[in-house]
């Protein structure tokens, strides 16, 4: 079976697309199928996208990304499915997903791992995000042949534009990639974050708790990003996010913590950060949003906080208590090896390209 993968990013770079299926590819070899990536942006425009200026350049990858997908049309027929994570073009109404669903007869399995529907609009992306064309997601879901989603809320969405809707989880590596314990014996206790520009924003709402709590115990937050946040704390340590150390940088982390607001975007996500502490046998402390709360259960692998009083609590635990972080973080690692990894997930993905 010939499988095309129709994505925005290029390959290992963008983590919705290393957690969703390319950790999957030695699976669709094994099983017998051949498969080609075919990235909406090049590498070049890649390294730039998320840095000021370079708007010549940038305008120009974006156009040169155009021109592959028309290009690319001519040869969606020699494929058996097409895997679509998230859109074909990231500007600009569903034209190639139209033109391969009712002109060429594509199989499409349609694949996200957000809210993508709505308007999630920022400082950072308020010009992109008046090009997106969201409503374009449910016209995309009534044409697939099958959706597969990142959790229930986003199944819940997808159900109501196409009947054949999968559960598909971001998953990890815990074989090859995420395959070490914290060692939770440390001088000083780190509680950790971790994610992107478009999330750092949700650590608002913890830094008072930190700078209370930074008052009375020695501990470090260390914020693992592309993008340093704009908040000052005397605990705070900032590391750039680097692919080749991302396993070592998250080991310096004693617990993980997960601040999300209870809104409709939030709860399209799919705990990504908690399933990498996890992982990796530490304990998550989170906001019980959506999936969050299938993750982590509450008291036994992490704590699910809501309040300002309960993050504070559930840190001051896990800071002064090295056997709770020990016990948490087996239940922690026990819990995503079970339900939340490529092994226990695989028979899943491989199902996606069944009749």
């Amino acid at each position: 079976m010939k499988i095309l993968f129709i994505v925005p990013y290029p390959h290992g770079e963008a983590p919705s697309q290393r957690f969703r299926f390319e950790q999957y590819y030695p699976a669709l070899s094994k099983a017998g199928h051949e498969y080609e990536i075919a990235p909406f942006l090049d590498d070049k425009t890649w390294q730039i996208l998320y840095k000021p200026g370079h708007k010549l350049a940038k305008v120009m990858g974006i156009l040169g990304g155009f021109m592959r997908r028309k290009l690319l049309m001519f040869r969606v027929r020699k494929f058996d499915y097409v895997f679509l994570h998230r859109e074909a073009t990231p500007i600009g109404p569903p034209i190639f997903e139209w033109f391969m669903a009712k002109v060429l007869g594509a199989k499409i399995i349609y694949d996200f791992d957000d809210a993508i529907w709505l308007a999630n609009t920022s400082e950072h992306n308020k010009i992109a995000a008046g090009l997106k064309w969201h409503q374009k997601v449910d016209s995309i879901c009534k044409w697939a042949h099958k959706v597969s989603c990142g959790n229930e809320y986003l199944c819940d969405h997808a159900r109501q534009f196409n009947t054949n809707v999968v559960l598909n989880p971001t998953t990890i590596d815990t074989e090859n990639h995420h395959n070490r314990i914290k060692n939770q014996h440390t001088p000083k206790v780190v509680i950790g974050w971790t994610g992107t520009h478009s999330t750092v924003d949700y650590l608002d709402d913890l830094v008072p708790v930190l700078r209370k709590l930074e008052q009375e115990l020695d501990f470090e937050f260390r914020v693992i990003s592309n993008r340093k946040p704009d908040f000052e704390l005397e605990s705070m340590v900032y590391v750039p996010w680097q692919k080749d150390t991302e396993i070592a940088d998250l080991l310096k982390f004693n617990f993980g913590v997960m601040p999300l607001t209870d809104d409709k975007w939030a709860k399209g996500k799919c705990g990504f950060k908690a399933l990498q502490y996890m992982s990796l046998g530490m304990p998550a402390i989170i906001s019980p949003v959506g999936v969050n709360t299938r993750i982590v259960t509450d008291g036994k692998d992490g704590f699910l906080c809501s309040t300002p009083e309960t993050w504070e609590l559930a840190m001051r635990k896990l800071i002064s208590d090295e056997t709770l972080r020990v016990q948490m973080g087996a239940a922690a690692r026990q819990k995503i090896e079970g339900q939340f990894s490529v092994l226990s997930n695989s028979g899943n993905f491989l199902s996606l390209f069944a009749a």
